[in-house]
């Protein structure tokens, strides 16, 4: 199988990584590439970096071009003209390593991937895993075989939206995030991160920080928790992170390890963040969502009862006090791996509010 995926963020690749490590575990071939590497390096740069100084400087400006692909504007058509150009390094990669299934889990990688299948340049089923909560433009394609969400609320969204049929396929992130830790550790844990008693709230902003990380964790710590914030590759936003109830911390690779020690996650983009919540059952709220996609997830994941959006700080306190009070709760996923080879899946649960 070859799955096209992108250096842009952290979620692209991970959705992808997971799936490449169950797919290899069932004992298929894989190859992943990176969508970036089809398109000129200018133009990666506008998809990596120029999407990162857009969102932070000039947030409003993200959110004309996101309505502008959804109005199929001038956003759309300048999006496939670059979607366009990749196609043509998709089919030399389909060519080489021949697969029976290609998947996406970048949007414009779905338009490429897509185009092929509609010409007939491709010839075996396309996939597309949407990493986002909410569906837009740019994640659909009519001659794209199967379009995969890791839940329900997102497959509805679709349907509702759209009019597409999408396929709630279950979260593809690793296992360990399912598992509990010892109580002796997550107490250990905790104490390391504040060494009080406060509630801990996990403030993700992705893997770049991304948003209005400082007044959130202003927010958050007026709340009466600890904000423990994961700023990701983001060095000056660590830096500058400082005071009493502020935890500012770099890249992890153990983030399972703090999503089980912690009380409640504050988000403001709904991707991969929020998948890990979810599967390690640890309440969430978006707060001051970045622009385009995460003002969309926020909404749906409101909507749907699986994060409440808090629109101020009195709401945000509110909302904190409810999540920090609730269970976790444990939940059986399928794996979409499973799909993907064409096996049987159990169905989705429903997630409580």
């Amino acid at each position: 199988m070859l799955v096209v995926s992108a250096s842009v963020g952290a979620g692209h690749d991970g959705a992808a990584a997971e799936l490449e490590a169950r797919l290899r575990r069932a004992g298929v071939e894989v190859a992943v590439r990176d969508f970036l590497d089809a398109v000129p390096r200018p133009l990666a740069w506008a998809l990596r970096e120029g999407y990162l100084v857009t969102v932070e400087r000039i947030p409003v400006a993200f959110e004309i071009f996101f309505r502008g692909l959804e109005r199929r504007g001038l956003s759309w058509r300048a999006e496939q003209r670059v979607c366009a150009h990749a196609a043509g390094t998709v089919a030399r990669w389909v060519a080489e390593f021949r697969p029976d299934v290609v998947v996406s889990t970048y949007p414009p990688a779905a338009q490429s991937v897509g185009a092929l299948r509609a010409s007939g340049r491709l010839a075996v089923p396309a996939f597309t895993y949407l990493t986002d909560p909410a569906v837009h433009a740019s994640w659909l394609h009519p001659a794209v075989d199967r379009h995969l969400t890791v839940t329900a609320a997102t497959a509805a969204h679709g349907a509702a939206a759209y009019g597409v049929a999408l396929e709630a396929a279950g979260p593809l992130v690793p296992e360990r995030f399912a598992r509990p830790l010892p109580a002796a550790e997550v107490s250990a844990l905790r104490r390391e991160l504040a060494g009080d008693d406060r509630p801990l709230a996990l403030l993700a902003g992705g893997s770049l920080g991304l948003g209005d990380v400082h007044r959130t964790v202003d927010d958050v710590v007026a709340a009466g928790l600890t904000a423990v914030v994961l700023c990701g590759r983001n060095d000056t936003l660590r830096r500058r992170l400082t005071g009493p109830g502020v935890v500012a911390l770099g890249w992890r690779d153990d983030v399972h390890r703090l999503v089980q020690a912690a009380d409640v996650l504050v988000q403001n983009a709904g991707g991969m963040s929020f998948t890990e919540a979810l599967v390690a059952g640890l309440p969430a709220v978006s707060y001051r969502p970045i622009p385009g996609h995460g003002r969309a997830n926020a909404r749906v994941l409101d909507e749907a009862g699986l994060a409440p959006w808090a629109r101020d700080r009195v709401d945000l306190a509110r909302h904190l006090q409810a999540q920090v009070a609730r269970r976790r709760s444990g939940h059986r996923f399928p794996d979409p791996a499973d799909l993907v080879l064409g096996r049987s899946a159990p169905v989705l649960a429903e997630v409580a509010a």
